[in-house]
């Protein structure tokens, strides 16, 4: 084999699965129809957010670029939902998208066993008897062998553009297809469908009325994504450049000249086949959709640090190049608006996710691996989780080593992953918060403590690092333990500091973890424990302190997950009979008896395996074997 593992595609998906094989000592090669757009942005100019911040932390902790990428590029950054729990916070950045990509591409470059190459895939080539892949070959008839290979083709395949009546085939705008590939993906068997996303017009900055818009500012101290932002900083503060985002609204006319032309709108007329992402809709569709909202909110967001031009966040749109001129003047502030990109819809081929299984390898072809929106998903951080995913298990699975998999307790990237092959997706997926049945357990604090050790065992931490992590969760466990079993002992210095924090009625029974747990406790009120005091605190990391912190907040709740997830264990352990006979089980769908009969499983794990057998279909199966055993 010419090389170990071959990735398609330099987009946020391709250049984790690559990165992460490289440094896993496996001899890559990224192909890329442009090395130039290697980490490009080709929508918002915008990494993390709700769910997707905790995708990122997932990366970064299993030895991913993107959150160290987006630090060193990245012009705002903000806790979203700040001001609720630690699981459901985001962190999110606006970026420099130029920098961005040249510092993708720069640590490509750089990466041992990693090659690049600028070429157009157009097929894949099979064992003798079609059920492996053991190659590919480019445009210009070049063929390249692999163990293994991940495709990461984002919206290239058969990628076709709309603005109003006009078409394209385009996988983005300026930039041909890679049609031959989707052809050749049809003719293998693999399950393909279509999907369509968009982006928005972006426009001239020195012809927009800032003085009319409400500024949004970044957070102060700015909040960062990379561990290894962190060690490069030392004791320093995190102190990117922050500039403004800008607010302002659609209002009663943009919504009538939409409306006029809602027969020149390609979602409309039927020219657009594919289904778009239900969470992030076009403008038009908005306005069908919710004919009784006034306006809808729209942000401003520079795409460079020099701010030349601005990505209009909530205006995803494929009318007209006359109609987006026509309602973008119609809103405060754009009323001169000088549009420099257009905004458009582009349709894409897509695999039908429950063709892979959970380590992301295809069922129908061996070796053959796939990441980001060729599995169905949407957005960078989804598609990089998915990349890194991949990478690693590409990469296990060439050196001969077991692959790994992901629970949905363990990380977002688990939930995401067991959500594609499991339950398939028609419409672009997209992570949230709520998609996390533990998302108590799977905060963007813990992330580290949560894959690190995995991130060790994968040669992706070193070992001062994994010594440090390892010390870390030794106090945070120290230090729980030291809050649940220590009841306070009132001295003149720890009355008044109970009377600083408003805490008046204290009994000779209450432990410390009855007055950190307060909602109101933050880690200074925490280190002022250890002034006062004998803790254990004094030589703590601060990522140990607050996980102590969060950790002692939300015990009560935390212990009920984890008690929900070892019944979920014990419940998968569970075998299933060789003779059990699924037909007329009451509770079972048509569609899952007829997987289950088909597959066979041997266990209520292997079952939850199979597409389609959902929670609650397992719990039917739990009582009736239950039942029979008890019968018999």
């Amino acid at each position: 084999m010419d090389y170990d593992v071959i990735v398609v595609g330099g987009g946020h998906a391709g250049i984790e699965a690559s990165v992460v094989s490289a440094k896993m000592g496996c001899k890559t090669l990224l192909i890329t129809m442009l090395v130039e757009q290697i980490g490009a942005a080709s929508c918002n100019p915008a990494i993390g957010g709700l769910g997707k911040g905790h995708l990122v932390k997932e990366i970064d902790a299993l030895g991913g670029v993107m959150g160290y990428i987006t630090d060193k590029s990245g012009i705002q950054f903000r806790t979203l939902n700040a001001s609720k729990g630690p699981a459901v916070r985001g962190t999110r950045a606006q970026i420099d998208m130029d920098r961005y990509k040249i510092i993708a591409r720069n640590l490509c470059y750089h990466t041992k066993h990693l090659e690049i190459t600028q070429q157009i895939v157009e097929s894949l080539l099979l064992n003798d008897d079609k059920t492996a892949v053991i190659g590919l070959v480019t445009s210009i008839g070049k063929r390249y062998y692999a163990k293994k290979i991940i495709l990461t083709t984002g919206t290239f395949l058969r990628g076709k553009i709309h603005i109003g009546e006009s078409t394209s085939s385009n996988g983005r705008a300026g930039e041909p297809p890679a049609s031959a590939l989707g052809e050749n993906l049809r003719t293998l068997g693999m399950e393909v469908g279509r999907l369509k996303t968009g982006t928005c017009a972006r426009i001239k900055a020195s012809s927009i009325h800032f003085e009319n818009l409400e500024k949004h500012i970044g957070d102060t101290p700015a909040p960062f994504f990379s561990q290894r932002t962190q060690k490069e900083l030392g004791e320093e503060e995190f102190n990117p450049i922050q500039l403004p985002c800008y607010v302002t609204y659609t209002n009663a006319k943009t919504h009538a000249i939409i409306r006029a032309n809602f027969h020149r709108a390609p979602l409309f007329t039927g020219q657009i086949e594919g289904i778009g992402p239900r969470y992030c809709p076009s403008i038009e569709d908005k306005v069908h959709r919710f004919s009784d909202k006034e306006r809808h909110q729209l942000f401003l967001e520079p795409q460079t640090l020099e701010a030349n031009e601005y990505y209009i966040n909530g205006l995803t749109s494929s009318l007209p190049f006359d109609v987006q001129e026509a309602m973008i003047h119609s809103i405060e502030g754009l009323e001169n608006a000088e549009i420099v990109r257009y905004g458009y819809a582009i349709e894409y081929d897509y695999i039908n996710p429950t063709e892979l299984r959970h380590t992301l390898e295809t069922k129908k072809i061996k070796n053959l691996y796939c990441a980001g929106q060729i599995n169905g998903t949407t957005g960078y951080e989804e598609a990089g989780a998915q990349g890194i995913f991949a990478g690693i298990n590409a990469a296990l699975s060439a050196q001969g080593k077991e692959e790994i998999t992901l629970k949905r307790n363990e990380a977002y990237i688990g939930v995401m992953v067991d959500d594609l092959v499991t339950k398939g997706t028609k419409e672009p997926y997209r992570m949230f918060s709520s998609r996390a049945e533990y998302r108590l357990l799977l905060r963007e604090g813990n992330a580290l403590f949560r894959l690190g050790e995995l991130a060790h065992r994968l040669g992706l931490m070193d070992t001062s690092d994994f010594t440090q992590l390892m010390q870390d969760k030794k106090h945070i466990q120290e230090g729980i333990e030291w809050l649940q079993s220590t009841p306070i002992t009132p001295t003149l210095e720890i009355l008044k500091f109970l009377d600083s924090i408003g805490e008046e009625k204290i009994s000779n029974k209450t432990t410390w973890s009855t007055i950190v747990s307060r909602r109101s406790f933050d880690l200074q009120k925490l280190l002022k424990i250890n002034a006062i005091t004998k803790t254990p605190f004094a030589n703590y990391s601060t990522r140990a302190l607050e996980e102590i912190l969060v950790e002692t907040k939300y015990a009560n709740y935390i212990q009920k997950q984890q008690n929900l997830i070892n019944n979920m264990d014990k419940m998968l352990s569970i075998a299933i009979p060789q003779d059990f006979v699924f037909d007329g089980i009451p509770g079972l769908s048509l569609e899952v008896i007829e997987k289950l009969k088909k597959f066979n499983p041997k266990s209520l794990f292997e079952a939850s395996e199979i597409s389609g057998v959902t929670p609650a279909s397992l719990e039917v199966l739990q009582l009736y074997i239950h039942l029979r055993n008890k019968n018999q």
